[in-house]
């Protein structure tokens, strides 16, 4: 999955940032609305974690105007706000959820998935597509009863794929959903990561298709 951390102390920051990587997210890192909007608008994100005192404003007119252009991507916010009112607020404004500072990095996390199971309305996290089941949470792909374990962007890129069989990704809408903004990509990294993903669905019905020129998609034999 792809987050955008809107956060300015330095030390929760750097803190999420090594944890959610950690679990395999990839994560852009904004200190202040300004970069926030600069960032939601030049990308797509799966979630967005939201600070509510941030030095240029708001982080409540963030979300406010993130729902006004009609955008859906789900938002959590990180606040030291723990009055009833104040959480009321910020749900009937757009939010999905909350979590009061200072929080469990544990319980972040999982209220990060069940806000990105109910956008889904999954209850449940595997996906099967043929042969194939896949649990994004655990990381595993099975083929007819064999798992493998994937690495990260392996991972990430397998769930792109496999949420949406037989659309067309173009390589830099890959990289986008793969990398940060502060990745240092080379022109075949994505290659590289077809490939390897390639060689774990040889013995399965699904396949990556190359559509020279424009990009890939997963098929279903």
């Amino acid at each position: 999955m792809k987050f955008l951390l809107v956060e300015d102390n330095i030390e929760l920051a750097e803190a999420l940032l090594q944890r959610l990587r950690f679990d395999g997210h990839v994560i852009d890192h904004a200190d202040k609305i300004e970069d926030a909007i600069a960032f939601s608008e030049a990308g797509e994100y799966d979630l967005i974690l939201l600070d509510i005192m941030l030095p240029d404003g708001d982080g409540r007119d963030f979300l406010k105007k993130h729902r006004a252009a009609q955008n859906d991507t789900p938002i959590i916010i990180l606040t030291a706000r723990s009055q009833v009112s104040d959480r009321i607020s910020m749900l009937d404004l757009g939010a999905d959820d909350y979590v009061t500072k200072p929080f469990d990095h544990a319980e972040l996390e999982a209220r990060c998935r069940a806000v990105l199971r109910r956008r889904s309305g999954a209850a449940q996290t595997v996906t099967r597509l043929g042969d194939v089941a896949f649990d994004p949470v655990a990381g595993v792909l099975t083929i007819a009863g064999d798992s493998v374990r994937l690495r990260n962007r392996e991972l990430r890129l397998l769930e792109l794929f496999i949420n949406a069989p037989g659309q067309l990704f173009s390589k830099q809408k890959l990289v986008d959903r793969l990398f940060s903004y502060d990745d240092d990509v080379s022109d075949n990294a994505i290659e590289v990561y077809v490939g390897r993903l390639r060689k774990h669905l040889e013995r399965s019905s699904l396949r990556i298709r190359t559509a020279r020129g424009l990009g890939y998609s997963l098929e279903h034999e």
